[in-house]
């Protein structure tokens, strides 16, 4: 069972995918049980495949027994299997969130929304594990396909801010796909590790370099990197809550795993980057784009749309560490996926609670009466805007710590100003709402679309184990750095 775990990840999700209809008959909440279930088997097998991983190495898994590079093949690495367990883990919570705010949008019709999401979760695991460029492809547009229908399926403004992310989507992908057949043309293969294998022998020239800024550039307008991130906060602002708490944490993130695969697995860094400053431009867009996503947060009105142009700040985090290319760097850039998906999950299922308790998600309409009607909400919040912003002892203070030792260790001090002057933007748009629920005095106790029972558990579970879990991650992450984040570092494929 050992040696079959990469599939039976895949399998898991896509089987939940094609069960869900067949078995929607036995019962309203059916839908979601099989889509909680598949999510949550997904993840117990990630976590023993991460032992094996920790135990005996890369796993490599030919598909129909067809050994690469002809056939395709599935890689288990340090780095796969730990983005994968952040895409499953925050999945769960979301999915096991989901059903208050699903049974509000879609009524007793969940047969397609949890199918479509099952969907885009196996899109994005297939994408972490592949070791094939082209199979990368095909499950990139699995996950986009569903993405695309999770984020339109909730009225004329989500359909209009899905078209154009559908729209701007296929054009990253088209990217994608042209720079995989010029590298293809040259190298005759589409296997990862055959490539690089070739490429360091018989170096880049002008074709795969066209190739590779081809796919860099498609994989940073998924990521949503500044400035293709037009698409990015329509998108989180006027999705369903269910689907932009999935959407968010874990799509961009992807994405930036690619990038990562790519030009420090694929291509050869120091063939690359003697011929491309491809890394000093990621480094760049991503500090322009963690002072912009900052900057357009402030003014917004709307939790949801200041979310998002936070998101095109956090993203620029990422960016700007692998653009680091040192090992510092890419320690904050990783950590910083991992943290990220946890503080966006939270803070989007905290809104998310807020529409299902009635209370909407204006930020003027705010008051202590938040603090009073959800505490626990609010507390979740409060720790996730915490760490948002960069406190100690939150995970998000130390991927940016790592991000500033990076900095300071390529001598880039403007990327160092950068991060501080970020994070006091961040304390400006996430402290006008703390101050708001903790500081303020709440209004009379009026009508509130109250939620009990398993309804009510689900409200507050999620977002507390998130909240707690970015507190635990902040006092363990010298574990996770020495134990998990350095041994993959220099990141090979």
């Amino acid at each position: 069972m050992t040696l079959h775990l990469p599939i039976l990840i895949l399998l898991v999700l896509f089987s939940g995918a094609l069960f869900i209809p067949i078995l929607s008959k036995l019962g309203t909440r059916t839908p979601w049980i099989i889509a909680v279930a598949s999510s949550l088997l997904a993840f117990c097998l990630c976590l023993f495949l991460l032992f094996e991983v920790l135990e005996v190495g890369v796993i490599h898994y030919a598909l129909g027994g067809w050994a690469p590079p002809i056939g395709i093949e599935l890689v288990a690495d340090r780095l796969s299997v730990f983005v994968s367990l952040v895409i499953l883990g925050v999945s769960t919570l979301v999915l096991a969130h989901s059903r208050p705010s699903v049974e509000r949008d879609n009524g007793e019709n969940q047969v397609g929304y949890y199918t479509t999401a099952l969907l885009a979760v196996g899109g994005f695991v297939g994408i972490i594990s592949t070791g094939d460029l082209f199979n990368l492809y095909v499950f990139l547009e699995i996950s986009s396909l569903a993405s695309y229908a999770l984020i339109g399926s909730s009225g004329k403004r989500s359909a209009v801010a899905a078209f154009r992310y559908l729209i701007l989507g296929t054009i990253g992908a088209s990217f994608y796909l042209l720079g995989l057949g010029f590298v293809f043309i040259n190298t005759g293969s589409l296997n990862m590790a055959d490539v690089a294998a070739i490429l360091s022998e018989q170096g880049l020239d002008p074709v795969i370099l066209i190739g590779a800024v081809l796919m860099v550039i498609g994989m940073g307008l998924k990521m949503a990197l500044l400035p293709l991130h037009l698409w990015l906060p329509d998108a989180y602002t006027f999705a369903p809550a269910a689907s932009s708490s999935l959407i968010a944490p874990i799509g961009t993130k992807v994405a930036a795993y690619v990038l990562i695969r790519l030009i420090l697995g694929v291509f050869p860094t120091e063939m690359l980057t003697a011929e491309l400053p491809l890394l000093d431009i990621l480094g760049v867009l991503g500090a322009a784009g963690i002072i912009w996503g900052s900057v357009m947060a402030i003014p917004q009105r709307n939790i949801k749309r200041m979310l998002a142009y936070s998101s095109v700040a956090q993203i620029g985090y990422i960016a700007l560490g692998i653009g680091l290319g040192t090992t510092f760097g890419l320690i904050g850039a990783v950590l910083h996926i991992l943290n990220h998906a946890c503080m966006k999950a939270c803070l989007f299922l905290v809104s998310s609670n807020l529409e299902t308790r009635g209370k909407g998600v204006e930020i003027e309409g705010l008051d202590a009466s938040m603090r009073r009607d959800m505490p626990w909400s609010s507390a979740a919040f409060a720790v996730a805007a915490i760490s948002m912003i960069g406190l100690p002892p939150t995970a998000g203070f130390f991927s940016k710590w790592y991000l500033l030792l990076g900095s300071f260790q390529e001598d880039r001090f403007i990327f160092v100003g950068v991060i501080l002057i970020s994070s006091l933007l961040n304390a400006v748009y996430f402290f006008r709402i703390l101050e708001r629920m903790y500081l303020g005095n709440p209004g009379p106790k009026g009508e509130v679309t109250a939620s009990s029972g398993a309804s009510g558990f689900l409200l507050v579970f999620s977002p507390v184990v998130l909240g707690l879990g970015l507190v635990l991650l902040g006092l363990g992450n010298a574990f996770i750095v020495t134990h998990l984040l350095n041994p993959m570092m220099p990141i090979a494929p």
